[in-house]
């Protein structure tokens, strides 16, 4: 018998949970993260009047926020959030401070100083607190043993899909806000502060003891199949990451030859809107559309919606096809971090939705790069078949979830 509960009663346990704080508090402590890389870009291009030195330095952060994510989700699964929240914190204020200092220096510094601030930025994002990736993990300890914990934990997972794209539509905008508005130093200064106040706040949050740490000597060997499980989602989010940066290259692209090269942005964030929606939408999806045929229906729901991208010839079009390209692409998100969780082996929790987000993120830097080499040769058309093809990757990889699962 399958138990009715509103989208309201759903949303409403959250807070009952986590503690009224909770939400709030994680929403801003992500916030750094989504202001880093553009920050840096923002800083280091006017302090050394060269893009590429700027875009080299920005590469540093997503390159370290790759790499450090599932180094500290790892450690943290041993020593427990808290522990690992804190010293992160710590150690990306001053990285974070240190980067501003080095680049305000660029105007007369000698040869050695841009090489400092690209290790500088290196080390911002080797430290970033993964305050994503640890609060999923939390609803899941949370949710632990409950009755109704599938439409719980979807409910929650819902909301921090949501604002996972909130963060990364405001942190952009908080960024340009700021640079241009007052000083381009600011937002990676006010990063920093936000990371020594909220992320200090968000690792001492009572939420921190629903994840256990398991000390190594319990943990048991995974296998080549249990290490190859784990992987599927993470290749998903590789895939979402490349469909996210090429979206971003093409675009720049296509208001580039239309005469407005400074809306890509702007353009972008109307994907991000729809998606942030639709990922709320989760928490009320029957309980009987499972993780696997919502992975394989959203995935070809992207796969259709992105042909769109190649229809627009003015940015009003493009920006309606962008809104209807975002309305699968926030429930495709929850729905891998979801099956992420429920697949991580015990005491790996924290490792695998870390690593999952390293996959946006390499996926990411992924898809500029090939979407940026293709507008340069073919133009926006030519770019827009790298999201095509990343939902493509996402089709078989759900198709291949479906299977495993059913075995």
């Amino acid at each position: 018998m399958s138990i009715r509960v509103s989208v309201l009663a759903r949303y409403k346990v959250l807070p009952d949970l986590a503690g009224a704080a909770f939400l709030p508090l994680g929403l801003f402590a992500r916030l750094p993260l989504a202001m880093l890389t553009v920050g840096t870009l923002t800083l280091v291009a006017v302090e050394s009047g060269s893009y590429a030195l700027a875009g080299v330095a920005a590469g540093a952060v997503g390159l370290g926020s790759a790499v450090g994510a599932p180094i500290l989700g790892a450690l943290a699964d041993r020593a427990g959030q808290a522990r690992v929240l804190l010293a992160a914190a710590a150690l990306n204020t001053v990285a974070v401070a240190a980067t501003v200092l080095a680049a305000l220096s660029l105007r007369e510094a000698g040869s050695g100083a841009p090489a400092g601030v690209v290790a500088l930025a290196l080390l911002s994002g080797l430290t970033t607190p993964q305050v994503g990736p640890f609060a999923r993990a939390r609803w899941m300890g949370l949710t632990e043993g409950r009755t109704l914990r599938a439409l719980e934990l979807d409910a929650a997972l819902s909301y921090e899909g949501t604002a996972d794209e909130l963060t990364f539509v405001l942190g952009p905008a908080l960024v340009g806000l700021l640079g241009a508005g007052i000083a381009p130093w600011l937002p990676l200064s006010a990063a920093a502060f936000l990371t020594a106040t909220c992320v200090t706040a968000f690792a001492l949050h009572p939420t921190a003891a629903a994840v256990r740490p398991v000390p190594r000597r319990e943990l048991a060997t995974l296998s080549f199949r249990e290490r190859a499980i784990v992987l599927v989602p993470v290749a998903a989010m590789i895939s979402m990451g490349t469909f996210f940066g090429s979206i971003q290259a093409a675009l720049t692209a296509f208001v580039g030859a239309h005469g407005s090269p400074d809306l890509g942005g702007l353009l972008y964030a109307a994907l991000g809107l729809t998606s942030a929606i639709a990922a709320l939408s989760v928490a009320v999806w029957p309980p009987a559309f499972g993780s696997g045929a919502r992975w394989v229906v959203c995935a070809s729901c992207v796969l259709v919606f992105s042909l769109v991208l190649f229809a627009p010839d003015d940015l009003a079009s493009m920006t309606a096809a962008l809104l209807l390209v975002g309305i699968p692409v926030g429930p495709m998100m929850v729905t891998v971090f979801s099956i992420g969780g429920r697949i991580a082996p015990r005491g790996r929790t924290g490792t695998v939705m870390t690593a999952l987000a390293s996959g946006i993120v390499a996926g990411t830097a992924l898809g500029s790069a090939v979407g940026g080499q293709l507008a340069a040769a073919g133009g926006s058309p030519a770019a827009f078949a790298v999201p095509v093809a990343a939902a493509a990757a996402l089709l078989v990889l759900g198709a291949v979830a479906g299977a495993v699962g059913r075995r």
